[in-house]
């Protein structure tokens, strides 16, 4: 099996580095920064933290070089998926892709460039520590489904999911993976901007009472969004939160979403709160505390 992960940032070095402890699975990845690439092909790639692994992969910055693969686990930032499918949609030929961002519409994106589409949703999260070695500061559960309007074979789904089973990133195969999918959504609307515009970690956003009202808010627009649409989440994303706000679980992580604060780069907020927001409006249900953090947020960009 050959496996291309498309954007070797913080995730997808997570599955990059355990897929290539498997001896059945050839790994490529792709990625636009020429350092992480090289540091990749001369040292390996380094996850320490959570776990301790070193990756032997091949990596490119030139999508030309990617040979035919047999699936594609697509990474980027939600605002890179269109670039980065258009540049290697021609190793995904014969292939699958599974997404595992953030936010709502990526499926979309890569149906409009490959011809089998997997719905995935990762919990796993880090930060890249420097060229070549990535932190691993979360471990948690992946769900893949086929892409309904243009599903990858559900055997093909199963296949895929093995393998990040097999190599340390526990991943289930679902028939319909929405209700996954919606639950991380709803999730990271409700808790990554609200760190990004308070500068707090995960935990120390939940012990502040009237923040956790916020964030509870929030869940709760995103449940009524996703109901009215027909999904029933897998689980309530109430509970992630209060789990991750553990000591022992992500009380110190600081979301991507402050992450890209910090460094200055743009957000994923638009799939995130502006997809609730859209989505809302689409079915008719009320989404005002999203509307304004979509807004917050953007105007914080904007500075």
């Amino acid at each position: 099996m050959r496996v291309c992960i498309v954007g070797c940032g913080a995730v997808g070095s997570l599955f990059a580095a355990n897929l290539a402890q498997l001896d059945d699975v050839e790994v490529w990845a792709y990625d636009l920064s020429q350092a992480h690439v090289d540091a990749i092909n001369r040292d390996g790639l380094r996850l320490s933290g959570a776990g301790e692994v070193v990756g032997r992969l091949r990596a490119t910055s030139d999508a030309a070089d990617l040979p035919a693969c047999d699936f594609g686990i697509v990474a980027t930032k939600a605002m890179h998926t269109e670039p980065a499918i258009r540049a290697t949609a021609h190793a995904f030929a014969d292939g699958a892709v599974c997404t595992v961002q953030n936010g709502i519409g990526n499926e979309e994106v890569l149906a409009a460039h490959v011809g089998r589409v997997v719905r995935g949703t990762t919990f796993p999260a880090g930060r890249i520590l420097e060229p070549g070695h990535v932190q691993w500061d979360v471990k948690g559960d992946t769900t893949m489904g086929p892409f309904e309007p243009q599903p990858a074979r559900m055997e093909e789904v199963e296949r895929l999911a093995d393998a990040c089973t097999r190599a340390g990133m526990p991943t289930q195969a679902l028939p319909d993976a929405r209700g996954a999918q919606w639950r991380k959504v709803i999730f990271n609307a409700a808790t990554n901007p609200v760190g990004a515009l308070t500068r707090l970690t995960h935990g120390r956003v939940c012990e502040r009472e009237r923040l956790r009202r916020l964030v509870s808010g929030l869940v709760d627009e995103g449940k009524a969004v996703a109901g009215a649409q027909g999904i029933e989440l897998d689980a309530d994303p109430e509970d992630l939160i209060d789990h991750a706000a553990k000591p022992e679980v992500a009380f110190d992580h600081k979301s991507s979403m402050l992450q890209d604060v910090e460094a200055g780069r743009p957000t994923e907020v638009d799939w995130l709160n502006g997809g609730i927001v859209r989505f809302g409006a689409e079915h008719g249900v009320p989404t005002p505390l999203n509307a304004a953090i979509w807004a917050l947020v953007k105007g914080l960009e904007a500075s």
